[in-house]
């Protein structure tokens, strides 16, 4: 039986990265690396849209019943979106946003740092995979890659949007320290995590979100990512609903 510490290791990694990044970002804001962000910014949100349409391909790799993943991920999106938008998920991000921009005193684009980092560094085959991993086999070596990434991310962000970005720290040992515990009870339903139907469905649709995610960074469209969050959680749930009536 693995530890807490061995469990979760990968996560408070990834969340010192961030903390790194972040200071690093805050003490090179308005020198050099000021007149590059544009451009850091701009490949940060190409190489987003490149791996948004790489975890998208794995919904060719899923099939339930006569549908395969493609339409299993629309339907998933179509109730997700729904969801957030009556939950009004986006609304209270920003307002968590705000109220630790109040609480700790932080300017400008706190709020607007705070939702794209948290946003894009939970949403993702390595945050899922890599907790998993992370969880079951005390493998943090995935989770250790996305650190490095998180990190380099950080350090744009923050000279873009300020101390906001630091904060996205929170989401990420929340989420990926819950996935990573609860793997434990995952043992005997997903030997394998990297293949199995449910995981990439997930992958999938985070790509979709991700692809949204890109398209906001490049300023090209505002794409309520936020929304779509419920159907993270609900892509598995129509998979196995479709796949157990056939």
């Amino acid at each position: 039986m693995l530890d807490f510490w061995t469990k979760t290791s990968g996560t408070w990694i990834n969340v010192l990265a961030i903390a790194l990044g972040t200071f690093l970002g805050l003490i090179l804001r308005g020198r050099f690396l000021s007149q590059v962000l544009p451009i850091l910014k701009q490949a940060i949100g190409l190489i987003t849209i490149f791996v948004s349409i790489t975890m998208a391909n794995s919904l060719l790799k899923v099939k339930a019943g006569g549908l395969d993943g493609v339409i299993l991920s629309l339907i998933s999106l179509i109730i997700g979106g729904v969801l957030g938008e009556l939950g009004q998920i986006e609304k209270k991000l920003e307002n968590i946003g705000d109220w630790l921009k109040a609480k700790f005193k932080g300017k400008g684009k706190f709020t607007e740092g705070f939702v794209a980092a948290s946003l894009l560094f939970c949403i993702g085959p390595m945050a899922i995979i890599g907790s998993l991993n992370n969880g079951l086999r005390g493998d943090d070596s995935l989770l250790a890659l996305k650190s490095a990434l998180d990190g380099f991310i950080s350090v744009v962000f923050a000279s873009t949007y300020g101390i906001g970005v630091g904060f996205s720290a929170l989401p990420v040992a929340i989420y990926q320290g819950s996935l990573s515990l609860l793997a434990g009870s995952l043992a005997q339903s997903l030997p394998d995590p990297a293949n199995a139907p449910s995981v990439l469905i997930i992958t999938g649709v985070g790509g979709l979100m991700l692809l949204g995610l890109g398209l906001n960074l490049l300023e090209l469209a505002k794409v309520r990512v936020a929304s779509f969050l419920p159907a993270l959680a609900i892509a598995p749930i129509v998979y196995w609903l479709v796949d157990s009536l056939n």
